[in-house]
């Protein structure tokens, strides 16, 4: 492989990416401008190319809409013509969605390829004779989080359907952002996993996409790997992230219990360098479209391959997400004294985490329709969310017409009894708390579910304040020894 790293030219042709999602426009958009490389991003979805080209992007990430300017209409084009950027392009990204199965074999776990086939039979229908190649085959990437062996299967489908005498190289690539944090990611990534085939024509494409993020990327951050191990690696990666926000939200139900503050747990052991910090913060739940539908994608590759007690093992880690969800919107119920029967509840944040948009799987959705049961009235402000998104996800649950959206956090809390904060939103910690306790009912309640604000501060002004895995400083139970 170090051969061929030395002796091979850099790769100079077009790009494609098929898919114009929350991974393939952001990326593609890094790639245009770090390498000058002409990228087409295509999509069968004519309003999200639409938007792509437009001043309103489909997505919200802080610091994408500069990176597109920057390269939208030079070197960077956003189209719905897939075959010609297919035709025209050596290297080809595939970056459509994979979503949770929900029929037949492998219902709720297994990974959904249809859309993934889709996009491999594009790929062979476009590459018609005098296609641009690369050292005569086409490098076609998976960037979408796939089960293992799936470039063995998207290679048979391609190669099945492509005219004689073309063939292709399988790239594993995963991508490893963070909503909220993509442009970031991109810039300075912590690496860049490219896996392939050992083969000489493997490990000439392997080189050829390496030389492309070697543009910004240091070679010591690219990792090659084959092809099997990379595409396990990025199910793995998030599996293990998302063990850790269990973990330490399963903690924070016995610190409830026993008087312990979990920010202070967290410190202790986030101290030790075999831990770290990170991910160590507790919250309502993990949301977004990757932890839960990998760890299930996960969960259904250990089942298929008879390993009972690891698939049990992993499947816990989403069990426990699934009732600290619930369990805050019992905390909710307990601590209003049972009833949260027709009071106003004001929701602040409904994305899954802050700096996005993107409420798939966010907490809010279950804790909002928790409430919602139990005929509470609820109004819901978030910075970036719409409202159209937001009934959309509640609307299963909003029979009664209880759900009212807002655009302005203050109007939200007015004449609430009670607060609660889901998304970590820098612009929550500066409102001002004693205007909004001024407004709301009393007693005025607040339940932090990130524990971002100064709770001996809110107490002062008369709020009754819990956050998650904090003692309780306040039980209406025993409500005159709180005096």
């Amino acid at each position: 492989m170090r051969e061929v790293e030395e002796n091979q030219p850099p790769y100079t042709g077009k790009i494609c990416c098929i898919g114009a999602g929350y991974v393939g426009g952001p990326t593609m958009a890094m790639v245009a401008l770090k390498t000058g490389l002409t990228v087409t991003v295509v999509d069968l979805n004519k309003q999200r190319i639409d938007a792509w080209n437009s001043d309103r992007l489909p997505i919200y990430e802080p610091g994408l809409e500069e990176v597109v300017k920057q390269t939208r209409g030079k070197n960077l084009f956003f189209s719905t013509d897939v075959e010609a950027a297919v035709r025209d392009a050596a290297i080809i990204f595939v970056s459509v969605n994979t979503p949770t199965k929900e029929y037949g074999f492998g219902k709720g776990r297994a990974a959904d390829l249809t859309y993934w086939e889709g996009a491999a039979r594009s790929i062979s229908k476009a590459t018609v004779p005098g296609s641009a190649l690369f050292q005569g085959f086409k490098i076609v990437v998976e960037k979408s989080t796939v089960p293992v062996s799936t470039a063995d299967a998207m290679t048979c489908v391609l190669q099945e359907n492509c005219p004689a005498g073309v063939h292709f190289q399988v790239l594993s690539n995963p991508e490893f952002l963070a909503e909220g944090t993509a442009i970031a990611d991109l810039t300075q990534p912590d690496r860049v996993l490219i896996g392939g085939s050992m083969s000489k024509e493997g490990i000439m494409a392997i080189e050829a996409l390496a030389s492309v993020y070697a543009h910004w990327v240091p070679r010591e951050r690219i990792v090659k790997s084959n092809v099997w191990s990379a595409e396990l690696s990025k199910l793995v990666a998030n599996a293990f992230l998302a063990q850790r926000i269990s973990s330490v939200n399963a903690l924070s139900e016995l610190c409830e219990a026993t008087g312990a503050d979990i920010d202070h747990v967290a410190s202790a052991i986030g101290s030790d360098p075999g831990i770290g910090p990170k991910f160590l913060k507790c919250g309502p739940g993990f949301g977004g479209s990757c932890f839960q539908k990998d760890i299930l994608n996960l969960v259904y590759l250990c089942q298929s391959a008879g390993l009972t007690d690891v698939a049990e093992y992993w499947l816990q880690v989403i069990r426990m997400n699934d009732h600290q969800k619930r369990r805050f919107g019992k905390l909710i119920v307990d601590t209003m004294f049972n009833t949260i029967n027709d009071k106003k509840i004001a929701v602040l944040g409904f994305a899954f985490k802050a700096d996005t948009g993107d409420t798939r799987e966010s907490p809010a959705i279950d804790i909002c329709g928790t409430m919602l049961n139990e005929n509470a009235k609820v109004t819901v402000f978030d910075p970036e969310v719409t409202e159209d998104q937001i009934r959309r996800d509640l609307a299963s649950f909003d029979k009664s017409n209880r759900l009212t959206v807002v655009k302005d956090a203050y109007e939200a809390c007015q004449q609430a009894h009670a607060v609660v904060i889901i998304t970590e939103w820098k612009q929550f910690r500066d409102l001002d708390y004693r205007r909004i306790f001024d407004t709301m009912c009393k007693p005025a309640f607040i339940f932090d579910g990130r524990n971002i604000l100064d709770h001996d501060q809110l107490q002062s002004i008369g709020f009754r304040i819990q956050g998650l895995g904090k003692p309780k400083t306040w039980n209406w139970r025993f409500c005159s020894s709180n005096q």
